[in-house]
């Protein structure tokens, strides 16, 4: 009888671990059973024919066929919804052709915390390790735009603010929130967006339980109808709303938390703008010329200085009353050397392009209608005045910034964020040529960036705001004045450096990333 017990308990036994088998089978199975949209690459050719064929692709390299289910999983989700827009592969370096693949792309899935790591490739080559959540919306965002910026709800320090995605969550906050609302509707890409967010999210933290501040990406041609509801013309744009009614704009974009704080403690509406003064053409003794009178003007007058503004510019508004008092001399005087005269290259264009200028003031002497010279050191009525009783060429412009040689990358519209996006901390100083502040902190930054040029994760860059296109991506970036110094980790924008200009400030600031580097890799190793 023991004996036959003895037996029986075996038999079980043999059927538990039968059963756990046929268990850990099916999970194996099941794990890479994945969707037909992501491709499962293990030869090199086909790789990278791979990344010939498809300009947008997002690899999962995973250690063994089951490190990767969970990846594999929301991927499956992922590449649904983007199709045609980019692609997913999966490479499994457990299996013999897939380990003699990721041998030669370097790349050890077994060394990354869930054996499994993602890297992304654009127009044939390597861009970025995927770095961002491992979520449905975020792997989405970053297919559907890999350079754009990380989403807001990504980063930590925005948990306090409540982050709507859809028409219909809105109108859900609104009908069931008790509590005042400050609504941020942006755009992910815009400037001002990016500057303002880390103030807005100080507070929502500095106000949490009192008021909700909330924010919506409105920019997608969805929401077009919710943007005309509340006059949405612009990003961004802040709209205050108690128990579900709409009361008023905020209109402060150069707030700090505190300011907010204090207005959502008593909010009020804006007050009316003071209508920006045009420059008279009544009023003053300069000729102003248009795409129409340009030409002609240089004709009846052999001798002319021309300043071309935009209305918005600062530099043109306190330029303007010494201009118009050297017109006074000048343009009414008998024997006058020559004439004054400004365009708006604003308004009128086809003379502005013609002269290529892009930047403010512009002002340029013309002799019989021949374009002589461009002044840039003309900013005050006596100089003009001196200039004009004798035509001199300016002085040769000492060296720029960018000739010198140095350990700076001096980046433009073209390359900004291909070069960015390589390093894991970028520090980017944006500039004007004639701005005394920048020229002080040159020197600094520049002694910076050589303390650091062996360091291939790390780049001091600047930009030329004055120069082509440069002027439209610093509007982008966020900058309203010279110098701006902004952070960036593979390309995204983080955070605005408002520390000190000098050597110590710009190599303490990256010392300390590089610090927090080093804290995460000891970490890591302890934690595995």
């Amino acid at each position: 009888m023991a004996s036959w017990n003895r037996y029986g308990s075996r038999m079980r036994e043999a059927k538990m671990l039968t059963l756990v088998l046929l268990v850990w089978l099916l999970s194996v199975l099941e794990a890479v059973k994945v969707s037909p949209l992501i491709e499962k690459v293990s030869d090199h050719k086909d790789f990278k024919k791979l990344l010939r064929t498809r300009t947008n692709v997002l690899v999962l390299y995973t250690e063994t066929a089951t490190s990767g289910d969970s990846h594999l999983k929301l991927l499956s989700d992922v590449a649904q919804t983007v199709k045609g827009q980019g692609t997913i592969a999966w490479v499994n370096c457990g299996d013999s052709e897939g380990r003699k693949l990721c041998k030669k792309v370097k790349v050890d899935p077994s060394s990354k915390r869930g054996r499994a790591e993602l890297l992304h490739y654009k127009d044939g080559t390597f861009h970025t390790e995927y770095s961002r959540p491992a979520t449905f919306k975020s792997m989405v965002a970053f297919l559907k735009d890999p350079s754009g910026p990380p989403l807001w709800e990504e980063n930590p320090e925005a948990k306090d603010v409540v982050h709507i995605e859809t028409e219909k969550d809105f109108r859900k906050l609104l009908k069931k929130e008790e509590r005042p609302v400050l609504m941020m509707f942006y755009a992910p890409w815009c400037g001002v967006c990016k500057r303002m967010q880390p103030i807005f999210q100080q507070a929502a933290t500095e106000t949490k339980g009192k008021y909700v501040l909330a924010g919506m990406n409105v920019h997608p041609a969805e929401f077009d109808g919710l943007k005309q509801e509340y006059s949405v013309k612009g990003y961004p744009t802040f709209c205050y709303f108690e128990k579900g009614k709409f009361l008023h704009h905020y209109e402060n974009y150069g707030a700090t938390a505190k300011d907010i704080a204090d207005w959502l403690k008593n909010p009020q509406p804006p007050q009316p703008k003071t209508p920006e003064v045009p420059w008279s053409e009544t009023d003053s003794a300069v000729f102003h010329l248009s795409d129409e009178s340009f030409d002609s003007f240089l004709e009846e007058h052999p001798a002319a200085l021309v300043m071309f503004y935009a209305p918005w510019c600062g530099h043109c508004k306190k330029m303007k009353p010494e201009y118009d008092e050297a017109a006074e001399i000048l343009n009414k005087g008998a024997d006058s050397p020559g004439v004054l005269a400004a365009m708006d290259a604003t308004v009128h264009k086809a003379v502005s392009d013609r002269f290529k200028i892009s930047g403010f003031p512009t002002v340029k002497y013309f002799e019989k209608g021949e374009e002589k010279y461009t002044l840039p050191q003309l900013r005050n009525k006596d100089k003009i005045i001196e200039f004009m009783h004798n035509p001199q060429a300016p002085p040769p412009p000492e060296q720029s910034w960018e000739e010198k040689p140095s350990s700076v990358s001096h980046l433009g519209s073209e390359d900004f964020r291909e070069a960015l996006k390589k390093k894991k901390h970028a520090l980017v100083m944006f500039y004007a040529p004639w701005c005394p502040h920048c020229k002080n902190a040159v020197p600094h930054f520049t002694t910076a960036a050589e303390l650091f040029k062996e360091d291939r994760k790390i780049v001091y860059a600047a930009v030329d705001c004055t120069k082509g296109q440069n002027h439209e991506l610093c509007k982008q970036e966020g900058v309203e004045g010279y110098p701006t110094f902004n952070y960036y980790n593979y390309g995204k924008f983080v955070e605005k450096y408002n520390g000190d200009r000098g050597e110590a400030g710009f190599t303490g600031f990256m010392r300390s990333l590089r610090g927090r580097d080093q804290e995460k890799v000891v970490k890591r190793k302890e934690e595995l």
